[in-house]
């Protein structure tokens, strides 16, 4: 993505929204630093203009803005970044700058599309990477650590294949216990279950596979 940082004397506006709720919880700016360090840091920060320095939202209050996505406008010179925020994102206390409360809008609620119940998940998974709290399965898996969040993954995959070809009743009770271990991993590795979706996404693409193929052959020649 190449952002055109030169058209307002080194910064460009950043949009915040949630990435669950879809609501504006704020504007500020980034200049090139700011963007790299949100991407290096997965946690959103800022160009102060009053400060004349870096800030990255939540270091004082602990209210930080958790990187989802950045996608650039037609113009390369404005940014809209989905975030999770961890509290109010109003330095005044409020969800949002503008005094709004941060609630689903219509037509988004998980009863609606409840594969968006998989970023709630992953929430609540980092929560507990973060705290590691006594007597959790998900705190243990964590400190097992990769190799044995791995495995889980592998055990449970196989479970699944099994009740697949059985005829059992129970493929979406295994494939359910596959799919959390699997996020646990994704946790543990840095990663969210939305950058597995934007690879779908990507390999959606009727190209995908020549475009592939086009690179490997490109680095091979290097």
């Amino acid at each position: 993505m190449t952002i055109d940082f030169e058209k307002m004397g080194g910064l460009v506006p950043a949009i915040i929204q949630d990435a669950e709720t879809r609501k504006v919880l704020m504007l500020g700016f980034m200049n090139e630093e700011a963007y790299k360090k949100t991407l290096d840091t997965k946690k959103v920060t800022f160009w102060s203009r009053s400060r004349n320095c870096l800030w990255t939202k939540g270091e004082t209050s602990g209210n930080f803005l958790h990187l989802v996505d950045i996608k650039a406008d037609c113009d390369n010179d404005t940014l809209l970044i989905q975030a999770h925020p961890d509290g109010p994102t109003c330095h005044t206390g409020t969800d949002t700058c503008w005094g709004e409360e941060n609630t689903m809008l219509q037509g988004t609620l998980q009863n609606d599309n409840p594969v968006l119940f998989l970023t709630e998940l992953q929430d609540f998974i980092e929560r507990r990477h973060r705290e590691m709290p006594e007597g959790s399965y998900t705190t243990k898996l964590f400190r097992d650590g990769t190799n044995r969040i791995a495995q889980k993954v592998g055990e449970e995959a196989l479970e699944t294949v099994i009740e697949a070809t059985s005829g059992g009743d129970k493929l979406t009770y295994e494939a359910s216990d596959l799919l959390y271990h699997l996020i646990v991993l994704l946790t543990e590795k840095g990663l969210r279950i939305e950058d597995v979706v934007k690879e779908l996404q990507m390999r959606h693409d009727p190209d995908w596979d020549k475009k592939r193929r086009q690179a490997k052959a490109a680095g091979e020649m290097k």
